[in-house]
Order: structure tokens, then C-alpha cells, then sequence
């Protein structure tokens, strides 16, 4: 999401406020803050606008009023700005987006958390096998999400999003309830469609499925030659001996490698990020020296550098972006087998399990910072701290 998008009232600075927290039950108070910022941001207001700030504002109430949390805190208000900042920034993502960019944008979104899981465990699909099945898988999906959207809020029951205000709040609320955390009995959570992901997967056939051995086992007979006529066989075979990468994880690395980029230069670090960019042309030590002008010397100093702020891109500001790239993000508890992961628990400090499940949880910072009375500066050190132990364990040769 977009920071920059929309600045409701800071959630920080509320409790600074005359009288914080009066009218804040009101029907029409986050109404009429919502409406306000819509016209702020795009400027003539479609019809459509009066009901979205409606749905916007009941849910937030809804949320609000429900959460124990929240109703202790004494800071109602703030938490409800917060959240109506939240949702309505996502919506103006959308919506300025457009509503071609916005289906493309959602739709990356979602085949990016569904794709590790929308295959049978031993199906040996490629990125064409598991393409073919995210479409189907999503086109179901949005149906469900068309639903859930009709039944959760004051909608005709045959409602259809028309104008690009309306697409946009859908394709929000898609996005969102995508990502639902729905919780499991051994006590974890996990996304709602991953949870429909893997639902997804079990229905398929179970000849899909294709041990590898098979595929390269070469028997004799006549079911030796059956198996050699599958046509499943022939694309696992056909994937083992490809040498082109698999393209979401191409789209996944330039992402990463794009976010770098932009990070190195907005720390001021040029020089980290030319050399990034030589270094992604495989070019030798003594060419790039030549290139940026670097005795021996100002080369290893440079290197350091280039380490520590790559350090600091994965493990702070964009840990989360990296470990999904590397296949070890919260919901690959972080890349480790279930072993590993009872191992790395044991090695956290409670306060560290504590911003562990709160991570889980999908709170953001604010709520954390609040929750364990930490300041930011605090919270990033925990996090490093528990990040670096997660590479331990998982890195661990025993």
C-alpha cells in the first residue's frame, strides 16, 4: 500500500486532540472524514462515494466495537481514523490504479500467495501447470469474494461494481479478505485463500500427481511405455531438463532487486547501487574497479558497505519482501521444516515469541508498538534479533 495516498488524522496524535473522544459512536462522524479525503484525492465525487465512506465507516465501527483491545485502550477514535486510513488508502490504491492496472495488480497479488500451494504436495508442476490452475482457482475465487462482499454489507443481492469507485472498493475488499487470517486447532492461523488454495489442490485428480522418480525411472514392459506416453510425465520431464527459469520466481527476484535499487539510492548510496548493477552483469572485480574508478582499497570499503545495507534491506525495512521471494516468509515459518521451527522457538525471549504471534497475527507496528509498550527503535531491534536467529536455525548444517 501506498503511504502517501491519503493522511487522515495521525492515530499517534489523536489523544492531543480536544475532546478525543467525543462523537466518536456518531454514525456520521468517519463519513464525513472519508468523504472529505475522497474529495481531497479525486476531486468531483461520484454517486458512488456517499455509500462507500457508509461501508467503510460501519466496518470500522463494526471492528472497533467488537475488539476488547480496542474498547480498554480509551482511545477509540484513534483506532477508528486508523483503520478508515487503512481500508481508504487501499481503495485509492485501486482506484488510481485504474480498473486495468487494479485487476493485474490484484491478480499478481494473489497468484503470488497461492502459488506455492495450488499444486497436490507431489505434483512436480512448472510455472505453465501451476498458471493454468491459479486461473481457474481465481476465477472461483473472486465469484466467492463477490459473495462475501454482497453478505457483509447493505448491498442489493445481485449487486455488481460499475463505476471505478465501486471496482476499486471491491478489489480492495477482495484483497483483504484474501487475506483473512482464519485460525487452525493446533493454534496457529493461516490466510483464508491459502486455506482454499490447498482445498483447491485436493480436489484435483491424484493422476496429476507424478512421483519424480517415476518420471525418470526407465522401466521396461508394456506399463513401462504407458507411463513414457503420459503426457504428465512428459512435462515433468520436460521442466527437469529445462534450463529457463520459472518466471513468477524471475518476477519475484526483479522485484526484490528493483526494491533494492530504489532503497540504496533513497539512502543516499549510489555508489552501493552502481555497483548492485555491475555486479547483476556478472562482471569481473577488476572490470568494475576500472568502471567506478576504485583503487583495492575504496573497493573493499565500498563492499562493506554494499553488506551492511544489504543486511539492514533484509532483515528491517523490507524483511517481509525477501523472505517471500526466498520461500521463507511467516507463512514458511520462516523457511524451516517443522523440527527446525520447534528449535528456533525455543531460542526466543518472550517478548520476542510475543512480536512473533503478534507478526502472525498480521498487526501492524503501530498495534505492536502499543501493544508491548516498545518503541520503534526497540520493536526493529527484536525483529533483527529474532531474524538472525531464524537464519541460524535454518542455516544450521547438524
Amino acid at each position: 500500500m501506498n503511504a502517501n495516498t491519503c493522511n487522515l488524522i495521525n492515530p499517534s496524535s489523536v489523544e492531543t486532540a480536544t475532546h478525543p473522544e467525543q462523537n466518536s459512536s456518531s454514525p456520521f462522524f468517519l463519513e464525513e472524514v472519508i468523504l472529505n479525503e475522497l474529495k481531497t484525492h479525486i476531486g468531483r465525487m461520484p454517486r458512488s462515494a456517499q455509500a462507500l465512506a457508509n461501508r467503510i465507516s460501519t466496518e470500522v465501527q463494526r471492528v472497533c466495537d467488537k475488539s476488547t483491545r480496542i474498547q480498554k485502550s480509551g482511545q477509540i477514535r484513534s483506532h477508528q481514523l486508523y483503520l478508515a486510513h487503512h481500508r481508504l488508502n487501499k481503495c485509492l490504491d485501486y482506484y488510481k490504479a485504474g480498473s486495468s492496472r487494479g485487476r493485474v495488480d490484484l491478480h499478481s497479488t494473489l497468484s503470488t500467495i497461492v502459488y506455492r500451494h495450488i499444486a497436490p504436495a507431489k505434483a512436480q508442476l512448472g510455472f505453465s501447470g501451476r498458471y493454468n490452475l491459479i486461473e481457474d482457482f481465481l476465477q472461483d475465487f473472486y465469484a466467492e469474494s463477490l459473495k462475501a462482499f454482497r453478505r457483509e454489507n447493505e448491498v442489493i443481492e445481485n449487486y455488481q461494481p460499475r463505476t471505478q469507485l465501486e471496482l476499486a472498493e471491491y478489489m480492495s475488499f477482495t484483497e483483504q479478505y484474501a487475506k483473512r487470517r482464519i485460525s487452525l486447532p493446533n493454534g496457529y492461523s493461516q490466510q483464508l485463500i491459502i486455506l482454499r488454495a490447498q482445498t483447491f489442490a485436493r480436489r484435483q485428480p491424484k493422476e496429476t500427481a507424478v512421483d519424480i522418480e517415476q518420471a525418470t525411472e526407465f522401466s521396461k514392459g508394456e506399463d513401462a511405455e504407458k507411463m513414457q506416453r503420459s503426457a504428465v510425465v512428459q512435462q515433468v520431464r520436460s521442466q527437469m531438463v529445462s534450463n529457463n527459469p520459472d518466471p513468477l520466481e524471475r518476477i519475484k527476484r526483479d522485484r526484490v532487486i528493483a526494491s533494492l535499487l530504489e532503497y540504496l539510492k533513497n539512502q543516499g548510496r549510489e555508489d552501493c547501487a552502481d555497483y548492485l548493477t555491475l555486479k547483476m552483469q556478472d562482471l569481473p572485480a577488476s572490470e568494475i574497479d576500472e568502471i567506478m574508478g576504485l583503487s583495492s582499497r575504496e573497493r573493499d570499503y565500498l563492499q562493506q558497505r554494499f553488506k551492511y545495507h544489504v543486511e539492514k534491506f533484509a532483515r528491517i525495512s523490507h524483511w517481509e519482501l525477501v523472505h517471500q521471494w526466498l520461500g521463507a516468509d511467516l507463512e514458511q515459518r520462516l523457511g524451516m521444516t517443522e523440527t527446525q521451527w520447534d528449535e528456533f522457538i525455543g531460542k526466543l525471549s518472550p517478548q520476542q515469541l510475543q512480536i512473533l504471534e503478534l507478526r502472525r497475527e498480521e498487526k501492524s507496528d503501530e498495534d505492536i508498538l502499543q501493544i508491548l509498550n516498545l518503541t520503534p527503535k526497540k520493536l526493529q531491534k527484536r525483529w533483527t534479533e529474532l531474524l538472525e536467529i531464524a537464519a541460524q536455525v535454518r542455516n544450521d548444517d547438524k
